[in-house]
């Protein structure tokens, strides 16, 4: 099993060269012109971009070729590189017929479309088949990699709101052009009326896709998203309400309390976090090991330190991609650490989905160039993180600018020059037999308890280990940590 990883990606990476190799000497031979140089860039450049057509066409080379011809011919004709606010007809965005907005239960990002505001109409044709192109251009530069859910709200939409040619285009979009960014089509509340036309794009979306169409009910439709995203008409307690300016794709908001006090001030030392059987780890000063790898796991603040890093051009991110709560009172807070790499000083800003739930101290403020801040992010009232709530760090060199003007630096620097980096939460606590870790927590483990180290602890596991889910668990976890040591290159 160890042996067929290394495989499988050597295998890739082969049909990731030849993919390369026979887009430039079959497709890029018979004319220049016929592509957006850079998406043509991308492509040479850009590994996870074919390894997404090679999956999404089963890994046959022949298929993916197919489609990624018709994909970089559809973004040259629609002009999808150059897409802005001002390239779209302001009433478009002014109908809310399209947008984004909120997350389903897995996390991943809802795409709505409200089929009643749409007529057909073959003047606005095209106009509107370059909205849905900047949506999804724009989500896919924002969160590379990560899927969407679209939502067909389907209530009070008739006869006249149906519209083949653009249900197909959206079809087209997930099928050929943006390929894996379909998480699962929801289609809500349909009428019986509209039967046939679904029936007809069933056809259309093909075997790798027809299993992520669900149609739904009002009360079905809680199976894929929680009520605080559902608005009132489908059930749910979203009080969002669609308005134009500005563009509502992001839901990144200043939390409350900017840069005021978190929940608490305790700075006693938290208890200690119990793990598998009750085996606990001491969270005391840094051992020697420890210091001589640089990787301290005091806490600071009331929350422990983290210890995977998102190496970016102008700050250094901890933690790398989640932020972890656990369920218990003294487990509430977590850090963010950001290390300016910069010769200037930088400013930086957090903003959050969800502000009504965290306290974030500060949210903005400014690093000297080598130094690094400490941001304490806190669980607010009886809040609980979810995998829905997303943090946004922003960070921009000031040239001169100083502290006193933040408001004003971030009004006007432009955004190319502005760094943006992403992460979500997680609870350390799951709902099941077996906690849910991170990858901060189970490195922690590992290393205080060397476990990985000492094979004889799985002889010990069945007095300890009454049920044998928990047998199954350990081995998870000696599997996973082994990935994570790895990884952490300890």
């Amino acid at each position: 099993m160890a042996q067929s990883e290394p495989n499988d990606e050597q295998d890739l990476a082969k049909k990731i060269e030849e993919t390369r190799q026979r887009f430039k000497n079959e497709l890029l031979q018979e004319s220049t012109e016929k592509y957006d140089q850079r998406d043509v860039e991308r492509l040479l450049n850009d590994d996870a971009l074919v390894e997404g057509y090679l999956q999404w066409r089963q890994q046959v080379v022949d298929d993916a070729l197919k489609m990624i011809d018709d994909s970089l011919q559809w973004r040259k004709e629609f002009g999808v590189n150059d897409l802005s606010e001002s390239t779209i007809p302001r009433w478009m965005f002014e109908t809310g017929a399209v947008f984004l907005h909120g997350y389903d239960k897995e996390g991943n990002k809802l795409f709505w479309f409200k089929v009643k505001l749409h007529i057909k109409d073959a003047k606005t044709a095209l106009d509107k088949k370059k909205y849905v192109a900047f949506w999804l251009e724009r989500y896919a530069k924002k969160e590379p990699g990560m899927p969407l859910t679209v939502v067909f709200d389907m209530a009070e939409s008739g006869i006249s709101n149906i519209d083949m040619d653009f249900v197909k285009y959206v079809v087209n979009c997930f099928k050929v052009y943006y390929p894996k960014f379909l998480s699962k089509m929801v289609i809500v509340d349909m009428p019986w009326i509209m039967n046939a036309a679904w029936k007809i794009v069933k056809s259309w979306l093909g075997p790798e896709a027809i299993s992520k169409l669900k149609f739904a009910s009002k009360a079905e439709v809680l199976n894929y998203i929680d009520p605080e995203y559902l608005p009132p008409h489908m059930g749910g307690t979203d009080p969002f309400k669609y308005s134009y300016p500005p563009l509502p794709d992001d839901d990144f908001q200043t939390p409350i309390y900017d840069n005021g006090p978190s929940i608490t001030e305790d700075e006693t030392e938290s208890k200690e976090r119990s793990l598998l059987f009750q085996v606990t780890i001491q969270e005391d000063l840094p051992r020697a090991e420890d210091k001589d790898r640089g990787e301290s796991s005091v806490r600071a603040n009331g929350a422990r330190k983290p210890l995977t890093t998102f190496k970016g051009p102008l700050m250094d991110v901890s933690p790398a991609e989640e932020l972890s709560f656990g369920s218990g009172e003294t487990e509430r807070k977590c850090l963010i650490v950001l290390t300016n790499v910069t010769k200037n000083v930088v400013a930086f800003k957090v903003r959050t989905t969800a502000p009504e739930k965290y306290r974030v101290k500060p949210s903005s403020s400014s690093c000297e160039p080598g130094a690094s801040v400490d941001i304490v992010v806190s669980l607010h009232g009886g809040f609980q993180a979810s995998p829905q709530d997303r943090f946004l760090v922003m960070a921009a060199e000031m040239d001169g600018a100083g502290s006193q003007e933040l408001a004003q630096f971030w009004k006007e620097v432009p955004k190319n020059k502005i760094m943006e980096h992403r992460c979500v939460t997680a609870s350390q606590y799951g709902t099941g037999v077996f906690p849910r870790l991170d990858d901060d927590l189970l490195l922690l483990f590992i290393r205080r308890t060397h476990c990985l180290t000492s094979p004889l602890l799985i002889l010990c596991l069945p007095p300890i280990a009454v049920k044998w889910k928990y047998c199954i668990s350990v081995v998870l976890l000696f599997v996973r940590g082994s990935q994570v040591i790895s990884s952490s290159q300890c």
